[in-house]
Order: C-alpha cells, then sequence, then structure tokens
C-alpha cells in the first residue's frame, strides 16, 4: 500500500520538492508500514510560501467577494465529488476507519468550503450617524495567515482554516502535523482546480521550527492552530511577541453528564461518540462521564456491551467501525494512562494493546474513577472513557468546572430546563444537549479557559479573519480654539 505524493509541498500554485528537508515518513496505523515520504521544508521553500502569498493576496482581496465564494463553492463541489479517494487516503493518513472519513472527514471539509463560500460576498460595515456628522465601518482582510494543523482531522482542519480565511480575502499558508501530512496537499491542489489563484493556499510540511518559522515571520498577520495546550502556549508566545492576532482551539478535558431522567441508550451512544471515535483522537470528547447514582450500574452495563460489540479491524473494511491509535507515540501515551490509573485505584475494562502490526489497542472504560486521578485531570486523547458517579446537580457543577481546560461538555436529561440551566453553569466553550461532538460548519465551535482563544465555523470565524476599519466623516467647517 502506497500514497506518494506529487511532492512534499504545494507552494505558489504547482507541487513543490526540496528534498534537502528532513525526512518524514508517513505510517500506515494499521500495519505500521512507512506508505510515503515527505520532507520538511527548507529556509528557501517557507520563502517562496510567504512571498507567493503576500502577492497572491494583494490581488484577492481586490476580486469580488462573490468570486472568491464561486471558487471556494466549486472546490466544495469536487471534493464531494472525490469523496471516496480522499477519504482512503484520510484513512491511510490517520488509520481512521473508512466508516468514520466517508462522512466525517472530507465531507465537514467540503460543508466548510460550501458555508464560507455563501458568506463570502456578505462581509460588511456599518454606518453611525453624529449630529450631521457619520461613520462607517470596512471589514479589510488581514493579510497572510498561517494555519496550523492537527493529526486526528487533516482534511477538514485544513478547509475549516481555509475556507474563512479566503473568503475574506486573506492568503493562508498551512502547515499540517507531520504525522499526517498527505491531506493537506490534495486540498491545495483542489483549491487551484477549482480556480483559486496561484500562492493564495499554500501546503508546507515539517515539525515546530517550520510552524514557528512561519508564525515569527513579519509578513504574517494571523495564526490559527489546532493542537495541544503546550503547542498553543509556545505559539501564542511568539505571536504575542509580534503582536499578531490568533485563534487556537486547544485540548480539553470535557464533562459529560448523565441525569437520572435521560434516555439511557441516548446517553451510552453519545458517551461511545464522545470518547471512541477516531479512536478517542478528538480533542472535544466528553472524557469525564458523571453518570447519576440512581443510573451508574444500569449505564455502565449498557455501556459494557456496547462497546464489547465494537468491530475492530481493517480500517479499509466499511464494517470496521474502530481503528488503531494514528501515531505509535500516542499510543504509549494511552498505555502509561492506563497503568496510572489501575496504581491510583481505577477499575479498567478493556484497553488491552492487541498482538498485531500497527498501533491497536481496544476501547477502555474506567470505572470507580475519582476526581483527583490523573486520569480525570490530564487530557489522555485515546480510546478511554472515564465513569464517575454523582448525586446532586450543584455538586456535579462543581466538579465539572475543575478544571483549568474548557472546550466542551455535553449534557444528557429529559428535563429541558435543567438542560438549559445546567448548559449555561458549565464552563466550556461548546455544550451539548443529549448530543455530542457534532459540529456543523454554522455552529462555532471553540473553548475557553486553557482550551483556546476565538472561534472556528459559523460568522463569527469570518469576522475573526477580518479586521475593522472605521472611517469618520465631518460634514461641517472644522472649529479650532485658536
Amino acid at each position: 500500500m502506497r500514497a506518494r505524493p506529487s511532492a512534499s509541498h504545494f507552494v505558489d500554485g504547482r507541487p513543490v520538492e526540496d528534498d534537502a528537508g528532513d525526512p518524514i515518513d508517513v505510517i500506515y496505523p494499521a500495519t505500521g508500514e512507512v506508505v510515503a515520504r515527505v520532507h520538511a521544508a527548507t529556509d528557501a521553500v517557507i520563502e517562496t510560501a510567504l512571498a507567493s502569498a503576500a502577492r497572491a493576496q494583494r490581488e484577492w482581496a481586490e476580486t469580488d467577494p462573490a468570486e472568491r465564494g464561486r471558487v471556494l463553492r466549486r472546490a466544495a463541489d469536487i471534493i464531494r465529488t472525490r469523496n471516496r479517494a480522499l477519504s482512503e487516503l484520510e484513512t491511510l493518513d490517520t488509520g481512521k476507519p473508512l466508516s468514520e472519513t466517508l462522512v466525517a472527514d472530507a465531507s465537514s471539509g467540503a460543508d466548510a468550503l460550501e458555508y464560507f463560500g455563501g458568506l463570502a460576498a456578505d462581509v460588511t460595515g456599518q454606518t453611525m450617524r453624529f449630529g450631521q456628522d457619520w461613520a462607517y465601518t470596512i471589514r479589510r482582510p488581514l493579510g497572510v495567515c498561517v494555519g496550523i494543523g492537527a493529526w486526528n482531522y487533516p482534511t477538514q482542519i485544513a478547509c475549516w482554516k481555509a475556507a474563512p480565511a479566503l473568503a475574506a480575502g486573506n492568503a493562508m499558508v498551512f502547515k499540517p502535523s507531520e504525522a499526517t501530512p498527505l491531506c493537506a496537499l490534495k486540498v491545495a491542489e483542489i483549491l487551484v482546480e477549482a480556480g483559486l489563484p496561484a500562492g493564495l493556499f499554500n501546503v508546507v510540511q515539517g515539525r515546530a521550527p517550520q510552524g514557528s518559522a512561519l508564525v515569527a515571520d513579519a509578513r504574517v498577520a494571523k495564526v490559527s492552530l489546532t493542537g495541544s495546550v503546550p503547542t498553543g502556549r509556545k505559539v501564542a508566545a511568539i505571536a504575542g511577541e509580534r503582536i499578531k492576532s490568533v485563534t487556537m482551539e486547544l485540548g480539553g478535558k470535557s464533562p459529560f453528564i448523565v441525569f437520572p431522567d435521560a434516555d439511557l441508550d441516548s446517553a451510552v451512544s453519545g458517551a461511545i461518540n464522545a470518547n471512541f471515535y477516531s479512536s478517542g483522537q478528538v480533542c472535544s470528547n466528553g472524557t469525564r462521564v458523571f453518570v447519576h447514582e440512581d443510573v451508574l450500574e444500569e449505564f455502565t452495563r449498557r455501556l459494557r456491551v456496547r462497546t464489547e460489540g465494537a468491530r475492530i479491524g481493517d480500517p479499509m473494511d466499511e464494517a470496521t467501525d474502530f481503528g488503531p491509535m494514528t501515531t505509535e507515540a500516542q499510543l504509549r501515551v494511552v498505555e502509561r494512562h492506563l497503568a496510572t490509573a489501575r496504581e491510583e485505584g481505577a477499575t479498567v475494562l478493556g484497553g488491552e494493546r492487541l498482538d498485531r502490526p500497527g498501533f491497536w489497542i481496544t476501547p477502555a472504560i474506567l470505572a470507580g474513577v475519582r476526581d483527583e486521578m490523573t486520569v480525570a485531570r490530564e487530557e489522555v486523547f485515546g480510546p478511554v472513557l472515564s465513569i464517575l458517579a454523582f448525586r446532586e446537580e450543584g455538586e456535579v457543577l462543581g466538579r465539572a468546572n475543575a478544571t483549568p481546560f474548557g472546550l466542551s461538555a455535553g449534557v444528557f436529561t429529559r428535563d429541558l430546563a435543567r438542560a438549559h440551566r445546567v448548559a449555561a453553569a458549565l464552563e466550556a466553550g461548546t455544550i451539548w444537549i443529549n448530543q455530542y461532538n457534532l459540529t456543523p460548519a454554522g455552529m462555532p465551535f471553540g473553548g475557553s479557559k486553557a482550551s483556546g482563544i476565538g472561534r472556528e465555523n459559523a460568522r463569527v470565524a469570518l469576522d475573526q479573519f477580518t479586521e475593522v476599519q472605521t472611517v469618520y466623516v465631518g460634514m461641517s467647517p472644522v472649529e479650532a480654539a485658536f
């Protein structure tokens, strides 16, 4: 199985290779096999990417916004037409089962391109009256933006960042994760095929040094990062020193609360989606599952039965619904967390390393978890679901909010008054009621506290790729004291 890209990078409208950069092996997580190799961007590649982005952006900003939108919508149509091939590449890149990638990855990217393509012509300002004088505002593109992606949703993240940036009249240089470098190259190719001028969306490969070089460059006005909290701190420090705008979608330790009147089958399904989809490698996952004492035993029983029925196998087989971890390093992180959880007194059900090539571990349910345990405080980023019992609403709210993170939360109850009351009290950027982890393009998504700054998707994301210019218009002669 091979997935050789045309070149390591896509810069100024074409594939670009420079094998002087450090090699980066692309490993298929299901087998551990090296399926492709790219090279980290050299200084020359980065310079070409930034220079071409700065050149192209000036003309793009003057392009009719309706035409900008048409380009993005054409790209969305192409992605949907090629969903199968793009989904297979995503599976090869990440190890996620094809049953997931066919419905949640390239298609989600297409949704973002379509949504922001439709909004491109609606970037408007305001007018204000001050007696006879008046003022108006213009929303101007920021210029050259940098996108830095995570390895769990490479196609989706590339589109989520590119779509609002391009719709608003910006250019973007995108660096995917070194663990999953292939999918963003296809996004760049498709955008150019759809009519995007060369240089407006460039993809360069690399690790932390390449990301730092992009963020620090004086031509870059905005950085949009999806990644871990430690990475976010480093990027924010570089950007802050240079007064650059940032959007950061970082990690979480999100609560998932099941009240005694909840539809238990739906709550179990929600907990599975919130912990085991993409082998648990989703930043917004509801990994602290707070279950009311009255339904704790039955919820746990149903969850175990459902989890034991997971079909673990070849990710390219559409019957498979649970795949490997994406990287061996992250698999080891999960194994360490499970070992620590056992030492601290949790009961671990599942979480077994499979004796086969690749990075395989079964879903793990942890019972008897207490708030002070490591697994209840630190992000695991793997298929590990921790169950914590609670008795009172006020009690669970205090415990749910007792974390430095604030990305997401879930509430399952038939009492909608309680649902809205609890949602209002939770310290999280995105909250689902009787559902989990759905992120339509028209809904803002992002975190609070250590989980991030700003929002992706929806109108607010478009606003965050522009700045407001205010023009005051004097209608009367100017007076002065002398």
